[in-house]
């Protein structure tokens, strides 16, 4: 695991995009089709800008990548919600990312996939049947759950069990509420739903990369008990550190490691 340190937020979007650019690129310049794992949040608005800078400068051929975000909310009705919602997060991908593509890229949304809440398990052989996930981008919440995949204790998982977690509709917990309520919904938690539709594990941890960014500084705690302790079922992104490939950015102008 490598972990890397940058003066602040404009200098993780900067690193995190050219990696991002870079991976694409080699891995579409073989031929083949390259498979990116995608995530949301006020983290990567910056970095999402940049990144499609970096494409559009390079006029990078991208009709043979798919996009995977890890997660989506799930409304009352137990359906994904639309986007017309305010906290949708096909919503946010199309004005934060997909919609800066200029058209000379040949980037298509009907390449850009998000985990269903009907048969949630077809996310997973989706993603498998793709050829998995090239590089898998990630944030961490402030209790260290990763996607939506929420701390569990271990009397209620064992930590083989919860490394191989499915995709699956799950029930928020009040601190992931509270806190994507604050930073992305004006702090008006009727307008949060209380279940999300999230990437599983097993899918995250088979990612041939993962590129974690921190940036804010209740990410702190989380970060040191990551890299302190053994993989854990209370800490979601513990599992990280175990991937071949992994990553850690985090800000030092915010987070003291």
């Amino acid at each position: 695991m490598k972990i890397t340190k940058v003066s602040n937020y404009e200098a993780m979007s900067e690193y995190g995009a050219e990696i991002i650019f870079k991976t694409v690129s080699e891995q579409l310049a073989t031929g083949g089709v390259c498979n990116l794992g995608l995530a949301t949040g006020n983290t990567m608005i910056r970095l999402y800008e940049l990144l499609a800078g970096k494409f559009n400068k390079a006029c990078t051929d991208l009709s043979r990548l798919s996009t995977f975000n890890l997660d989506e909310y799930v409304g009352p009705n137990g359906s994904e919600i639309p986007e017309s919602h305010p906290l949708s997060y096909r919503k946010y991908m199309n004005e934060n990312l997909f919609n800066r593509f200029e058209s000379k890229l040949n980037f298509s949304l009907d390449r850009t996939f998000y985990p269903p809440s009907k048969d949630s398990a077809s996310y997973d052989v989706k993603i498998k049947n793709a050829g998995g996930l090239h590089l898998q981008l990630l944030g961490i919440g402030f209790n260290g759950h990763i996607a939506f995949n929420e701390p569990m204790s271990a009397g209620e998982i064992s930590v083989k069990d919860f490394a191989a977690l499915p995709s699956r509709i799950i029930n928020l917990k009040p601190l992931t509420i509270a806190t994507n309520a604050r930073l992305t919904a004006g702090n008006d938690k009727s307008l949060m739903p209380l279940q999300a539709i999230t990437m599983g594990m097993a899918p995250i941890l088979l990612a041939r990369k993962i590129l974690l960014l921190a940036c804010f500084p209740e990410q702190e705690c989380p970060l040191k008990s990551l890299i302190a302790n053994p993989a854990t079922p209370e800490l979601p992104a513990s599992y990280i550190k175990d991937c071949k490939d992994t990553e850690i950015v985090y800000t030092a102008d915010v987070i003291k490691l």
